[in-house]
């Protein structure tokens, strides 16, 4: 460690597996979750670090600092928990009670019950038996998450009823804590008493929370986006995804929890497009981070010391929670080929299992020994999860195929395609009803956030953000959009956002409107496949007022201008004229 920069060292490592390593791994084929997985293998106290005391040159690769790595991890388990949550509504969440409060809370219930007996069989005590059920019950929210959202299957149903038991395991860490912290320490009043207070405190803050943030989030977001700077605004967002996640966990509940109600309150804004892209940098190094992490912990000596146990162990976790899991999804009447893929991708153990082992440990409710090994299982069932989400997919797909003919995609909502209107001013909104009477989806985008909040008061499907960054256009789907319309004034403007979209996405037609002539040549060359100047438009329209006006007949008048405007288009398409 630098003595004026604190983990330095350790930041210059992890940047350079991120930077050098991982596109490394990317591009051979390999998901980058393993990538880090195994990057945290060979950098960690457990890997490379052995060997320090022979070869003190290899210090400079090691992370030696294993919780604080890992506490400073957590912050990418907070922002995928909001970005989760900033493509949900509280609409969506309500509808999805079921699959949570159904299906999750028979899922750890049913599996806590089933771990635990065997436990207890094991010769542990009732109390460690319980713990043990709890925790090896919840999966890990970061891994399952971030396999889905890089594989795009969030929306699919699989993805969704993996999402709602995870998002109720990440509720269930309250009240596995409280027990723990009830069991380890003298209580005074009584046990009923105090699960009462805790939970009402947590209820309490939760409504706080969405109270509070639905008066202050879309003024606030207005007040800064108003002033034109990017860094401010992203301060903003940053600070109040922290504050919310530290509300939450003053009441006892997770972060990540209080992330994913932040992203909740953001997604009924018109910023929830830009805020995406803007977050998704600090998301994906934090879990890289993460994952690192999780890869540090795993002590390949360790198991190979106990290798029958540990893979008799890993084995009858995954088979047990995937078969208990695979029971009730098809009891909560999900598809065969839908149970099975969330079965199989569901039955490692998760990240809280640290934190809910560390506080039993902390009180002395386990025998420090049994604590070790049983971290050791989930960090292996971890290891084995990019592996899990390949085999759930093939299952899955074969499973459909037995079944029935595969699901029109329509039904998940990604059937439509839109046209993205880049530019919401006088242009904009003509366009925008136009595409409304043809009964035409559109989305639209504007920089001007007192624009953005007064169109959107009025139901116009439009957000703020900056049309010309690519990962705000992925995030709006321009990859399944008929068109991307650029009805911007400012030439520079148009240039910059025609040349990224087409560079990026070539298949997107473009169209353009252009301020004369000249300037249509130059947005064709920078990829629109049409660009209509404002000027020829005007002038003709004037030209036929004119004739009118003179005497000519409406047709005759109409028919000169719109062989004018045939001439006008042959130029700009350069073809010669006949």
């Amino acid at each position: 460690m630098h003595p004026e920069i604190p983990y330095l060292r350790e930041a210059i490592v992890f940047l350079v597996a991120a930077g050098l390593v991982i596109p490394l791994v990317r591009k051979i084929g390999i998901s980058p979750v393993l990538g880090f997985l195994f990057v945290g293998l060979i950098i960690g106290p457990f890997g490379v670090g052995r060997l320090v005391g022979e070869t003190p040159v290899l210090e400079l690769m090691v992370f030696d600092d294993l919780e604080g790595v890992r506490r400073f991890a957590e912050l990418g388990v907070i922002f995928l928990l909001f970005t989760i949550g900033l493509e949900l509504s509280v609409a969506q969440l309500w509808d999805m009670r079921r699959l949570v409060f159904g299906l999750g809370a028979a899922q750890v219930v049913v599996s806590a019950l089933a771990i635990g007996g065997i436990a207890l069989l094991f010769g542990n005590s009732l109390v460690a038996a319980t713990i043990f059920g709890l925790c090896l019950a919840l999966s890990s929210t970061a891994l399952v998450m971030q396999l889905l959202t890089e594989t795009r299957r969030l929306s699919a149903p699989a993805g969704r009823s993996s999402f709602g038991i995870l998002l109720f395991q990440d509720l269930a860490v309250v009240p596995i804590l409280f027990f723990v912290g009830v069991v380890g320490a003298t209580v005074e009043g009584s046990l009923a008493g105090a699960a009462f207070w805790a939970i009402f405190e947590a209820v309490l803050v939760i409504a706080a929370i969405f109270f509070i943030g639905r008066i202050i989030v879309e003024p606030l977001l207005r007040f800064v986006s108003g002033t034109g700077s990017r860094e401010m605004f992203m301060a903003a967002v940053l600070l109040l995804i922290l504050a919310t996640a530290a509300l939450t966990a003053v009441a006892g509940l997770s972060m990540a929890l209080g992330a994913f109600m932040a992203g909740l309150l953001f997604a009924g804004t018109q910023y929830r497009h830009q805020i995406a892209s803007d977050i998704e940098p600090f998301k994906g190094l934090l879990l890289g981070l993460f994952f690192i992490s999780v890869g540090m912990s795993l002590d390949i000596l360790a198991v190979w010391a106990d290798i029958a146990w540990v893979a008799a162990s890993v084995l009858g976790l995954l088979l047990l929670k995937g078969s208990i899991l695979f029971v009730l999804a098809r009891i909560w009447r999900l598809p065969t080929a839908v149970a099975a893929e969330t079965a199989i991708l569901m039955s490692q153990g998760g990240e809280f299992a640290f934190v809910v082992i560390a506080a039993s440990l902390s009180f002395a409710l386990l025998d420090p020994d049994i604590a070790q090994f049983m971290l050791l299982v989930v960090v292996v069932t971890m290891f084995l999860t990019p592996g899990l989400a390949i085999l759930s997919r093939k299952v899955g797909k074969a499973l459909r195929v037995k079944e029935a003919p595969a699901p029109n995609r329509a039904a998940y909502g990604d059937g439509e395609q839109p046209v993205i209107i880049g530019g919401f001013g006088r242009v904009g909104r003509l366009l925008a009803q136009l595409l409304e009477d043809q009964r035409i989806p559109y989305i639209a985008v504007d920089s001007d956030p007192d624009l953005v909040a007064s169109e959107r008061a009025r139901g116009v499907a439009v957000y703020f953000g900056d049309a010309g960054q690519s990962d705000l256009l992925q995030h709006l789907g321009i990859e399944r959009a008929a068109a991307f319309a650029t009805t911007m004034d400012a030439p520079d403007t148009a240039e910059h956002v025609i040349r990224a979209i087409h560079d990026k996405w070539p298949s997107v037609p473009i169209i353009a409107r252009a301020r004369d002539v000249e300037h249509a040549h130059l947005l064709r060359d920078c990829g629109a496949r049409t660009a209509v100047p404002e000027t020829m438009e005007a002038s003709l329209e004037l030209c036929e007022q004119l004739l009118g006006g003179i005497g000519f007949p409406a047709d005759t008048a109409r028919t000169i201008v719109d062989n004018q405007r045939t001439w006008q288009t042959e130029i700009l398409e350069g073809k010669p004229r006949s």
